[in-house]
């Protein structure tokens, strides 16, 4: 009789992708068995058996392999959840903290976004945590500098997770206390000049084709269409579009602007028929309840699709955006028209399209297809 298999179960990434490992001492039974498990593969890079993260269902695995293993270790995958937990249970607790008057207060006066105010007070918070033993108007700027130095050390946070906690802070001296800009000094740091992710014309071709879905459909099609951020398009609403000059109005998005962008004769039809079986009633894309679609929905939308259409990259709303200026680019449209599609209030911001698009690379013949040519 053969021995039981000893089996671990351990969370990966494999071609980008979240996966689950399979992992076990060689057993031609077992491998015969893993096999037919659905979307079971081997990974020759990790040498280990996966199966996609997405959907997978430990009671099935355990139902199928508990006659051929020992033991199946799944400790590992218990571990994001409770660190899940523990993230919730730490922002429970960092909201009974109260914030200083009129920080709340001063942040909405100033009409800063949703979002805005709930990261500054939530940074803030963590902020009078640290310090709880100290009356806020004490603490000198090297503390300062010390605290954001000891988060970027043990916790890693990033160069934008970094501005923002210094960005809350400074509020706080600044804005609330109306001390001077001089106050405190926390060096910045330099920020990673890194390009976009751009997809192709045919691979936005390819998410539109794989989405049959109506509303979902328009999603994908205004956003890559008109450049759109996320937030601009959950706030659209029914008035916004304007069918006879072929414009959306963009009211009050970044930096408190409205703008006007291009309605695609593509996306006018897309948004008819959804209209026709959807109906709604004030914003462009409704919700539950009518209200505005949400911002998680939205990023579903696009992902899921990228994932139908066998898109490899990462697949996010703003890849669309960006795919839209840089295609525009690349078709010879003019920089400041793309920056004001874009609503960007500095030339510099868009110049960045110039370093994905193709159009320089495809101006100039490459030496190696010289060579290689030369050989046929």
């Amino acid at each position: 009789m053969k021995p039981k298999a000893y089996i671990k179960l351990s969370l990966g990434v494999h071609h980008q992708k979240d996966v689950v490992l399979i992992q076990f001492s060689y057993n031609q039974d077992l491998i015969n068995q893993v096999r037919k498990y659905p979307k079971a593969r081997w990974s020759q890079s990790k040498k280990s058996w996966y199966v996609p993260s997405e959907g997978f269902d430990l009671p099935h695995f355990f139902g199928t392999f508990k006659a051929m293993a020992y033991y199946i270790d799944y400790s590992a995958l218990r571990k994001p959840q409770e660190q899940q937990k523990m993230k919730k249970r730490k922002e429970r607790d960092n909201e009974l903290i109260t914030l200083p008057p009129c920080y709340l207060e001063k942040l909405q006066q100033k009409r800063y976004s949703q979002n805005t105010i709930k990261t500054y007070c939530h940074y803030f918070r963590e902020f009078q945590k640290a310090f709880m033993d100290k009356n806020l108007e004490d603490i000198e700027a090297d503390e300062i500098n010390a605290y954001i130095l000891k988060l970027v050390q043990e916790r890693d946070i990033s160069i934008s997770q970094q501005n923002q906690r210094i960005n809350s802070i400074k509020f706080y001296y600044e804005k609330v206390l109306g001390k001077e800009r001089v106050y405190y000094h926390i060096d910045r740091p330099r920020r990673e000049k890194k390009l976009p992710d751009v997809l192709s014309k045919e691979e936005v071709g390819a998410m539109l084709d794989s989405t049959d879905n109506a509303k979902h459909k328009c999603i994908i099609a205004l956003i890559y269409s008109s450049g759109l951020r996320r937030g601009e398009l959950i706030n659209l609403k029914l008035e916004d579009i304007d069918s006879r000059r072929m414009l959306i109005k963009i009211r009050g998005a970044k930096g408190k602007k409205d703008r006007y962008v291009q309605l695609a004769r593509a996306s006018l039809k897309l948004l008819r028929e959804y209209y026709k079986e959807d109906k709604p009633a004030e914003w462009l894309l409704e919700g539950k309840r009518g209200k505005s679609y949400s911002a998680t929905s939205i990023f579903n939308v696009v992902r899921d699709a990228g994932k139908r259409a066998g898109i490899k990259k990462r697949v996010y709303p703003h890849i669309l955006r960006h795919s839209f200026a840089t295609h525009h680019l690349e078709q010879g449209t003019d920089l400041r028209y793309i920056q004001d599609w874009l609503g960007h209030a500095s030339s510099r911001t868009t110049e960045v399209y110039t370093h994905v698009s193709n159009q320089d690379a495809l101006r100039f013949r490459n030496p190696l297809d010289d060579i290689m040519d030369g050989e046929k």
